[in-house]
């Protein structure tokens, strides 16, 4: 007869709640697995030029020379020093308030609202009254999402392409934790001056038709940790405090006896 049922019990415990809990784990489980699916990709829509993006505009022509004047090489945007400190500092035209960038030789030029593709078309045509072929690539240099939450990796990541979707920003966090609450994700979205707050479940295959599954600049992703991070935590914390407990009790003892 076991004498002592504490240690059976919570060997007990961990098995059920580890058995509970896998079931949160996997992603897609809506997705069958044993067989090849397709589907038609209809929800992205290519990202927009807004205030505050850096556009990094590279020109090139027959006079190369010539068509240089538009291509940033120094740690500036619009002509103005700027974050010398980066490493890799930012280089380009900063989008104005106005939706506007000054270009040599085009002057004030409307660009929010554009994608960079059309931007792209648009000086080329422009640009045929100075150069002869002139071929012009547009990026935003400060697209980027925040990560945070109960992932490997919290951070702020620079995305060298436009069309990122949320799986792959969270891939560039180390993924989600194994406490990471897949049912429990927050893209956070501004656009228009007002602040959204989307829930995401990462346990959906409904999650690529969605219209948040590919990234807007500036979004944020949060991931809540579940009850067991936090009881990791806390018992951490508990047994901390019983040992100094402990400790502050032996002194005062050894302290009496040595009066």
């Amino acid at each position: 007869m076991i004498k002592n049922f504490t240690p059976f019990l919570i060997l007990l415990s961990l098995v059920l709640t580890s058995c509970g809990s896998y079931k949160t784990i996997p992603y897609f489980q809506d997705l069958d697995h044993t067989k090849e699916t397709t589907e038609t990709i209809d929800n992205y829509t290519p990202l927009t030029i807004k205030p505050a993006d850096i556009l990094a505009i590279n020109v090139t022509s027959r006079t190369p020379e010539s068509s240089a004047i538009f291509n940033y090489n120094l740690n500036r945007v619009n002509g103005n020093s700027f974050d010398t400190s980066r490493e890799n500092p930012l280089t380009g035209y900063l989008v104005a308030e106005d939706g506007r960038i000054q270009l040599p030789l085009l002057g004030s030029t409307l660009v929010s609202g554009l994608t960079t593709d059309s931007l792209s078309k648009i000086l080329t045509r422009k640009l045929l009254t100075y150069y002869k072929d002139p071929m012009v690539n547009i990026r935003i240099a400060n697209l980027k999402v925040s990560i945070f939450g109960d992932v490997a990796k919290p951070n702020a990541y620079t995305l060298q392409n436009e069309r990122t979707t949320i799986t792959q920003a969270l891939s560039l966090a180390g993924d989600l934790n194994i406490t990471g609450m897949r049912k429990n994700v927050i893209l956070i979205r501004e656009k228009d001056g007002k602040r959204k707050y989307i829930p995401i479940d990462l346990t959906s295959k409904k999650l690529f038709e969605s219209e948040y599954y590919y990234l807007q600049n500036n979004d944020e992703i949060y991931v809540t940790p579940d009850r067991t991070k936090y009881a990791t935590v806390d018992r951490g914390y508990r047994t901390a405090s019983l040992v100094l407990a402990g400790l502050s009790i032996i002194a005062i003892v050894l302290s009496n006896l040595y009066r």
